[in-house]
């Protein structure tokens, strides 16, 4: 995003630590990605194992050393079947800004019993 950019810019000044871009969003928004998006359409809140605290996901190497890569697992705990169709990594545990937003098919999941774990990898490539 225009916002996860801005946010890059600002950690290579020293204002923002990039290393904070850790947080795993999930949500039911069916709108398409878009460079300006700043947030989930419909992110859930009270289906986080801690409400309105975002899974924190691990920050790794991917398959090179070019690759950024953070998991973590969202084990919604309330909320029945959930249809998720959003995912995005975000800043902080709540609020923050928005690197990148993903929509897919619906991947139904049930409260209290099932859990989903998401791994965003981030390629940066040298060169032109």
């Amino acid at each position: 995003t225009t916002a996860g950019v801005g946010y890059i810019v600002d950690a290579f000044q020293n204002t923002t630590e990039l290393e904070n871009m850790e947080f795993h969003g999930f949500g039911t928004g069916t709108t398409a990605e878009n460079v300006t998006d700043t947030a989930l359409v419909t992110e859930f809140t009270t289906q986080y194992a801690s409400d309105n605290t975002r899974p924190t996901g691990s920050n790794t190497e991917g398959a090179s050393a070019n690759i950024y890569r953070t998991v973590a697992t969202f084990s919604p705990d309330s909320g029945g079947t959930l249809a998720v169709t959003e995912h995005g990594i975000f800043s902080a545990s709540s609020s923050g800004v928005l690197l990148d937003r993903s929509v897919f098919s619906a991947v139904n999941t049930v409260g209290g019993a099932d859990s989903i774990q998401a791994t965003y990898d981030l390629t940066l490539t040298a060169g032109s």
